[in-house]
């Protein structure tokens, strides 16, 4: 088998699927080769639909053959180890593969064994996580019939980080529709300080709560999960001690134990497993202090090697993970190769950290928050054509193009190499 390539991409997800179809749109000619072991591509943002009973998910999922770029050498591997002095990337089967220019896209791995009791809890019973198995997710949903429901999310860095609150909307809308809100307490409990960084967003957001009767927890990250008991412990994060305070009345049965330490009961519980990057990225001398690919923010190049580019998830960047990222991040990736093959600088570095987060609030509702590394809220022009005058509030056409439009985008434009 050839071992050595012009271009090697690791990682058949969105990023490296969508950087091979743009490169040979631009020159049919480059010689690329894309590890990546697996039978299926998931479209894994519909994921929070199949939660809800709202998409199917056999329509998220197509064979990675049918993806895969014409022109593209598909290497059905696993990488094991990076070795950038030598230019050189280990498989698992087909041994070493030598390139003159890497791209790392491989997206994070899911690390349940983070939080003790996660890793033997999840997915069993009344654990689920939209990340891991959103049908299972919907089977949970479906045959609850009153008590806790709560929704919670890791300390780590997590691809798209508004989905644990949006499934949490969909199911208090779930269970209003069903009459079991009025028997239901819906908790919200995150690490972080506010339900959303961007204040046009983060206003609409608090109303959709107050709409719901869920309860916030600011400061709540999960320590551990009690699976026989069906209880989630969680350590209070807040800056100042003794921030962390049970509210008056106590309707979901929190129990705090000295301190930092508060107990929940739960009679559902959703939770976004603790993420990092794949192992041979954390081994090898690409990454920074927190475990990250340590590319430049703006261009994509890595920090030291300048034939490595990093993007998507594995990439440490201060924006989220989402896929409207890795859309504006591929054409810098694939500019910069391309000067560098043509022996020119690589000095595009026009990436300002734009992402967006599709929060869907309910059924037919869902505001769009798009915004960049400075937290600037930047909402496409393209959304007045679709008479949709202010993507910070709830509409009903946003969820439509949450449900039929941005799908139909992804699999007949981006990964088709086109611009969107």
């Amino acid at each position: 088998m050839k071992n050595a390539f012009q271009i090697v991409i690791i990682g058949g997800g969105t990023a490296g699927i969508m950087t091979a179809a743009q490169l040979l749109k631009a020159n049919s000619k480059l010689d690329i080769a894309i590890v990546d072991p697996s039978d299926m591509h998931y479209y894994q943002p519909a994921w929070t639909l199949v939660g809800a009973g709202d998409f199917k998910l056999s329509k998220t999922a197509r064979s990675m053959a049918s993806v895969m770029p014409n022109g593209v050498k598909w290497i059905k591997d696993k990488a094991t180890a990076i070795h950038a002095e030598e230019n050189k990337v280990d498989t698992a089967e087909n041994g070493s593969l030598t390139y003159d220019f890497l791209v790392v896209a491989p997206g994070l791995v899911m690390a349940p064994e983070l939080i003790p009791g996660l890793k033997e809890s999840l997915g069993k019973g009344v654990v689920c996580s939209n990340y891991t198995d959103p049908e299972h997710t919907w089977e949970v949903l479906r045959n609850f019939k009153g008590g806790n429901a709560i929704f919670t999310q890791p300390t780590t860095p997590i691809k798209c980080g508004g989905a644990p609150q949006k499934i949490a909307y969909l199911a208090a809308d779930y269970l209003r529709k069903k009459g079991l809100l009025d028997k239901s307490e819906v908790v919200f409990a995150t690490p972080g300080s506010v339900i959303f960084g961007v204040p046009e967003i983060r206003r609409t957001l608090m109303h959709v709560i107050d709409r719901y009767g869920i309860h916030f927890k600011p400061f709540y990250a999960p320590e551990s999960i009690d699976h026989e008991n069906r209880v989630i412990t969680f350590k209070s994060v807040h800056p100042e001690e003794n921030q962390c305070v049970v509210n008056e009345g106590n309707t979901i049965g929190e129990e705090m134990h000295g301190d930092m330490t508060i107990k929940m009961p739960y009679d559902m519980l959703h939770i976004a497993p603790p993420q990092q990057a794949p192992q041979f990225v954390r081994e090898s001398d690409l990454v920074n202090a927190a475990g990250w690919l340590d590319v430049d923010i703006n261009s994509l190049q890595h920090k030291k090697y300048s034939n490595v580019f990093g993007l998507g998830d594995v990439a440490a960047l201060p924006t989220a993970k989402t896929g409207a990222a890795i859309r504006k991040q591929v054409p810098v990736v694939v500019g910069n190769l391309l000067s560098l093959i043509n022996n020119q600088a690589a000095n595009d570095s026009s990436y300002k950290g734009y992402s967006s987060c599709p929060l869907v609030t309910g059924y037919g509702k869902m505001t769009l928050a798009e915004f960049d590394y400075e937290g600037n809220f930047t909402p496409d022009p393209k959304l007045k054509q679709m008479l949709i005058k202010d993507s910070s509030r709830e509409h009903w056409r946003l969820y439509m193009l949450k449900k039929y439009g941005l799908p139909y985008l992804y699999w007949n434009k981006m990964l088709k190499g086109q611009k969107v």
